[in-house]
């Protein structure tokens, strides 16, 4: 069986995990069912327990589905906390359903893995020596990879069913009311953690931080929370804007970023109200200070930023620059602490942000995106999940999700190194070309020849140059050579699911 790209997808994994086939971005399911959790009716007076491994003990059995968050990032220190514990009493079989994976959970979850502790994963993505040890095989089951609004959908919809969430949080009162604006390891938006309480089995909250009670504003509810734990340390919040979302120094990614300014800037969305978000990587985050200077100049103003949020987004407003913002993540201590003075950053959890089953996700409202890539094809279609080599290094995080926009940007450099980034065929696809209207290279820019209403525009921008995204990927050969694919087993590693839950690719163990 094909999908829609092109992408053959063998016929007992669609039949094991129920798949059809990706066909087209433009879905439509008029009415779909959601799940409830099980509640379990609490009268104590308070939520506080003292020992983890009792509750570990009563809560979590062989087979069951876990989850963490993931906003501390690479601060974060209750995953390999609670993952020892798990593994110290022998419980086996489990599904690990985090948000997503960082460098810092990596050595953990490998042990986890050799241990027969974790058989199963699904996750936004995955990095460093994980990633490795994923793609050469090392788990027993295929990771299914989703997107933010992916995952939302499928807790909804009870295709991930989540028995026990561990929910570290800055703060907490001894009922479970809690939120990430206030205490050492403030993190801001508890934007993916929020479908995990709503929607959980048993809702357990870590804490470095007992607050009297009621802990008011409440992101999480004491009618959502089992357990209240009180730990010495939730994480380091200084490491929040580590790795993919740091801020870039380099001429290339600067470079990209301005070409990416001159094309928002010529677009006929550029206009007062106008809506966008930048997503990580250097040159995606480095445009929202090039668009700063581009609405002071034309006077207007932003309707709403979305996304996760950084420092360069909270300036724009406190300028008056951008009305709301629509806050599901933040990716610096700024934007995280802003969120408890500022009444015009929502917080917003992974559902309202991009869950395409829902009654409006805030992503169909986006005018422009900047998205980055590890890879781009020559149908425009975007690989941010597997290196040129075939191991797995990246996450879809809200990729396709925000790919939804009217007018969605895919910032990449040429090459990287000795490596092309456009090319004619990528080790996996994460978003689909019909969703990709521009691509910008520190060389020029491309644009997806269904988009032919933008070429009026966009050509008329000075000094940059206008070639086809095939023109692209002949000069990369030009620089670095032809691009050689990795050999692969016939062994599935990652099932990379569009945001409806269809099937978009499978990413095969790489032959080391």
């Amino acid at each position: 069986m094909k999908n829609s790209i092109g992408v053959e997808l063998p016929d007992n994994l669609m039949n094991q995990y129920h798949y059809q086939p990706f066909i087209t971005t433009k879905f439509d399911y008029p009415e779909i069912s959601r799940v409830a959790p099980v509640v379990r009716i609490n009268t104590n007076q308070s939520k506080v327990v003292d020992s983890l491994d009792d509750l570990i003990k009563e809560n979590v059995k062989d087979g069951m589905t876990i989850s963490f968050h993931h906003h501390l990032r690479e601060g974060d220190q209750i995953f390999n906390y609670v993952m020892q514990a798990i593994i110290n009493l022998g419980i086996k079989d489990l599904t690990l359903a985090p948000s997503s994976l960082t460098n810092v959970m990596n050595e953990m979850v490998i042990k986890a893995i050799k241990a027969g502790t974790i058989t199963n994963i699904t996750s936004s993505g995955m990095r460093g020596t994980l990633g490795k040890a994923v793609s050469r095989g090392l788990l027993k089951n295929p990771v299914i990879f989703r997107s933010h609004g992916g995952r939302a959908r499928a807790i909804a919809t009870g295709k991930i069913k989540i028995d026990v969430a561990f929910l570290g949080v800055p703060n907490s009162d001894e009922m479970g009311n809690a939120n990430g604006m206030n205490g050492e390891a403030v993190f801001g938006s508890m934007g993916y953690a929020l479908i995990d309480a709503r929607y959980a089995n048993r809702v357990v909250l870590l804490t470095d931080n007992l607050v009297d009670y009621p802990n008011t504003p409440a992101s999480i509810n004491q009618t959502q929370v089992d357990y209240v734990v009180k730990v010495d340390q939730v994480g380091d919040p200084t490491k929040i804007g580590s790795g993919a979302t740091r801020f870039t120094k380099d001429p290339k990614e600067l470079q990209i970023a301005q070409m990416i300014n001159e094309v928002i800037v010529h677009s006929p969305y550029f206009k007062e109200g106008f809506s966008f978000q930048t997503g990580s990587g250097g040159a995606a985050l480095a445009v929202t200070r090039y668009l700063r200077q581009a609405m002071l100049k034309r006077k207007i103003k932003s309707s709403f930023a979305l996304g996760g949020i950084t420092n360069s987004t909270i300036e724009l407003l406190n300028e008056g620059l951008v009305n709301k913002i629509m806050d599901v993540q933040d990716f610096d201590q700024i934007a995280a602490t802003s969120m408890r003075d500022n009444k015009n950053q929502q917080e917003i959890d992974a559902s309202w942000y991009a869950d395409p089953f829902n009654k409006g996700a805030m992503v169909t409202k986006l005018d422009v995106v900047i998205l980055s890539a590890l890879q781009v094809d020559t149908s425009f279609n975007v690989n941010v999940l597997s290196g040129s080599d075939g191991i797995i290094r990246g996450a879809i995080g809200g990729h396709q999700d925000a790919a939804t926009a009217k007018l969605t940007i895919i910032s990449a450099p040429l090459t990287r190194g000795r490596i092309a980034t456009i090319v004619p065929k990528m080790t996996s696809i994460t978003t689909p070309g019909a969703s990709v209207d521009v691509v910008v290279t520190e060389y020029g820019i491309a644009i997806n020849p269904q988009r032919r209403d933008l070429i009026s525009y966009i050509s008329k921008i000075p000094d940059i140059p206008l070639y086809s995204i095939n023109e692209l990927a002949e000069k990369a050969v030009d620089i670095v050579g032809e691009a050689q694919l990795p050999e692969y087993f016939n062994r599935p590693v990652g099932l990379v699911e569009y945001r409806d839950g269809t099937l978009i690719d499978v990413i095969n163990q790489v032959k080391i």
